[in-house]
């Protein structure tokens, strides 16, 4: 089991944080490759940290589907199914629209502004071919949006959902569209119209054109 030495080690977190935050990263970008075996001695070394977090670390993960444990027998990364991508869209589709609509009145110019900037690195990034840039920036621009809808089981959701949406997109090297440009920039036009109905079914049409694509 080859785990990286060269990790960033934050500070300021729990080491059940640490190791949930830096395993899970491990398994969506498959350093952590899908049906390994994972020691959690050797995951503990690694991180620097006792047994207990890694342990408590995957048994989260075995929560979210990540990886599974079976008592006296191995600790497995999960497989990739790559049919998933049809039962995790849609749910995301609906509550990134859900959470669009409810942002509406907690979003400022400010906010809007950071979302056109973040739109142009993001149509920067695709223009260039630097499609694992652009993921990353297309997460941080609908962040914003689940932020400002201050809603903490949403936002949960969302992110349980788009761990396992990214880990896909490494996985099968799915490439982001320009179209989500110019769907990015009607958002931002519709959530400072306020029009509520048309920028639900926009952010929905965003996620669920990916299905088709794939």
């Amino acid at each position: 089991m080859p785990i990286p030495v060269n990790h960033a080690k934050p500070v300021r977190t729990t080491a059940k944080l640490h190791a949930f935050n830096q395993l899970q990263q491990w398994i969506i970008d498959g350093t952590l490759q899908p049906q390994e075996k994972l020691n959690d001695i050797e995951l503990a070394k690694a991180l620097g940290v006792s047994r207990t977090p890694i342990r408590e670390s995957l048994q989260l993960l075995e929560s979210q589907g990540f990886v599974s444990m079976q008592p006296g027998r191995a600790t497995q990364v999960t497989a990739v199914e790559t049919e998933d991508i049809n039962n995790l869209l849609p749910p995301l589709s609906v509550l990134q629209a859900l959470a669009a609509e409810l942002a509406i009145p907690n979003i400022d110019e400010a906010t809007l502004q950071l979302l056109e900037e973040k739109n142009k690195q993001f149509a920067e990034a695709l223009y260039a071919k630097e499609f694992t840039v652009a993921l990353k920036v297309d997460e941080e621009f609908h962040q914003i949006i689940v932020d400002s809808a201050n809603n903490p089981y949403i936002h949960s959701m969302v992110e349980m959902l788009q761990a396992h949406v990214r880990r896909l997109f490494y996985y099968e090297k799915i490439i982001l569209r320009e179209y989500s440009i110019k769907q990015h920039a009607e958002i931002i036009k519709l959530l400072r119209e306020k029009e509520a109905q048309k920028l639900a079914e926009t952010m929905r049409s965003n996620w669920i054109y990916t299905i088709e694509e794939f």
